[in-house]
């Protein structure tokens, strides 16, 4: 255990680095904060690097602590923890742990959640996160879509990355690859071709594709669908926000 007073420590100035992805994927580390995320972290088996924490969270944490190693407990200062945290008011407990491999690519897909250049972090969270609660089996993200490992996708996905399967993948190879091994593969987009989701009866193992805030699913992407569905709007709003729709689809179909 090391206690560290400045905020001009070597390891701060790292840790403070880690906003940027540039740095989380040169050192393929990224931060945790917050006792939830730490505590999933813990039981997801995560390969921590450091636990920071304060005085104060040594004994508030205690119980979460006693499971990391001693040699990787770092106490800091008050005014240095609230100087490297993003969150207004802090926990005083972060972690700071080994990125995991997005690029390896899983046979045993079942219910798939297929995201196309989405990018805000709360959703791309969100969908995660709610593609966890309704039993999926894998989350893909597809070019252009949100870093995980920044702290607002973070924060939204809520310790999810660690129960269920999160891949990288190009969509015009991958979505034919699961075609060929018989899965359906489903685009979200309202023309005349598509679907009410209601009266689509699906089969144990699908993919459903979700897009980007304001443009939808590519076009390239749109092509290689087997159909297309969308969500009947009852009201005068034009559109769903597409955290809201992916969570509509997902616990429905």
């Amino acid at each position: 255990m090391e206690y560290i007073t400045s905020a001009k420590n070597q390891l701060v100035k790292n840790i403070k680095k880690l906003a940027k992805k540039k740095y989380r994927d040169e050192l393929n580390q990224y931060v945790l904060e917050g006792e939830h995320l730490v505590e999933e972290a813990l039981k997801g088996g995560a390969d921590f690097v450091y636990l920071l924490t304060t005085d104060g969270g040594l004994i508030a944490y205690r119980e979460l602590i006693q499971h990391v190693d001693e040699d990787k407990i770092r106490v800091l200062a008050s005014h240095v923890f609230e100087g490297i945290s993003e969150i207004p008011t802090p926990q005083k407990i972060m972690a700071v742990v080994k990125k995991q491999n997005l690029n390896s690519q899983n046979q045993s897909y079942r219910k798939i959640l297929i995201l196309d250049n989405v990018q805000d972090p709360g959703n791309v969270g969100t969908m995660i996160r709610t593609a966890d609660a309704a039993g999926f089996s894998h989350v893909i993200l597809g070019l252009g879509c949100a870093d995980i490992y920044q702290g607002k996708v973070l924060r939204a996905m809520q310790g999810s990355q660690y129960h269920i399967a999160i891949e990288e993948h190009n969509l015009l190879t991958f979505i034919p690859e699961q075609q060929t091994n018989k899965m359906k593969i489903y685009g979200t987009e309202l023309n005349k071709d598509a679907f009410d989701y209601r009266h689509i009866e699906m089969s144990d193992s699908f993919g459903i594709i979700l897009g980007n805030e304001g443009q939808g699913v590519s076009k390239e992407v749109l092509a290689l669908t087997d159909a297309n569905l969308y969500i009947p709007i009852l009201g005068q709003a034009e559109s769903l926000n597409v955290a809201i729709a992916a969570g509509i689809l997902m616990f429905s179909l």
